[in-house]
């Protein structure tokens, strides 16, 4: 297997059936992830980057092209791909660890002990800091709590591919901080391959190998692919002074707000 080439887009084209006629969403997407790589998609809203990490999901099937994972096509979701959601998702009714526990039955119930389930939730849980709140249910934790267990959740699955779209974006500035330090943590552990969805420049740089940097929708296309070659692991407060962690966020913010200015429509 080609391991620079372990997610392959290749002629990727979405078009959705609304009321109103069909609208372009993506057109022309060809992109090459390699594996342990951690990319970012990056643009303004409307740009398809959710519909994009949808289709590398398998929720979603492309109107032409194909997608490829490990050189298999991509034809619905599967447990090597995970999918950690804005909205946590959680079942309100289970516990934090009843949460996880369900996923890793799924994934392993048919060749696992009940024993070798309970090891590995737990140690889903650890790995994001969780032991302390396995028996409470999500309405007693706060979001960034809830938040960790969707990444547990995903990351219980020993999936291969960690998508996640805008899995911070409704946190405070300070509990996204330290969530990102955490991933960053949890992804030299796994080396799994993560494709992100963000709005935020300087988290898309201190995460990622490579930022993909989308054109304004419809028919949105990959505009730049810009790599982010930082030495790891990273610190957030070292990089804060380096002028080459400014260099890539200049680079990102010209594209987004210079090149690709959002012009937002206004009633008439």
């Amino acid at each position: 297997m080609n391991t620079s080439k372990y997610i392959e887009i290749q002629g990727v084209e979405q078009t959705f059936r609304t009321p109103k006629g069909t609208f372009p969403a993506l057109r022309n997407i060809d992109l090459n992830i390699a594996k342990g790589e951690f990319v970012a998609l990056i643009g303004h809203s409307g740009c398809g980057k959710s519909t994009l990490l949808n289709l590398i999901a398998g929720l979603t099937q492309p109107t032409n092209g194909v997608l490829l994972c490990a050189n298999r096509e991509i034809k619905g979701p599967g447990p090597e791909r995970a999918v950690v959601f804005q909205n946590h998702s959680l079942l309100p009714w289970l516990t934090c660890y009843e949460n996880i526990f369900l996923a890793v039955e799924r994934v392993f119930g048919g060749k696992e002990s009940k024993a070798q389930l309970k090891t590995r939730t737990e140690a889903a849980l650890a790995l994001v800091g969780l032991t302390p709140a396995a028996q409470k249910r999500p309405g007693e934790i706060s979001g960034g709590m809830k938040q960790r267990v969707g990444i547990a959740r995903a990351l219980s699955m020993e999936p291969q591919v960690l998508l996640m779209d805008e899995p911070f974006g409704a946190l405070d500035a300070l509990t996204r901080a330290k969530l990102q330090d955490e991933l960053l943590e949890i992804v030299a552990k796994t080396q799994a391959t993560v494709v992100m969805v963000t709005h935020d420049v300087d988290e898309a740089v201190l995460l990622s190998d490579k930022i993909v940097m989308m054109t304004n929708g419809p028919a949105a296309t990959i505009g730049e692919v810009l790599s982010v070659e930082l030495d790891r692991p990273r610190s957030r407060v070292a990089l804060a002074e380096s002028a080459q962690y400014l260099g890539y966020r200049k680079a990102v913010i010209d594209f987004l707000y210079t090149r690709q200015a959002h012009v937002e429509k206004t009633a008439a």
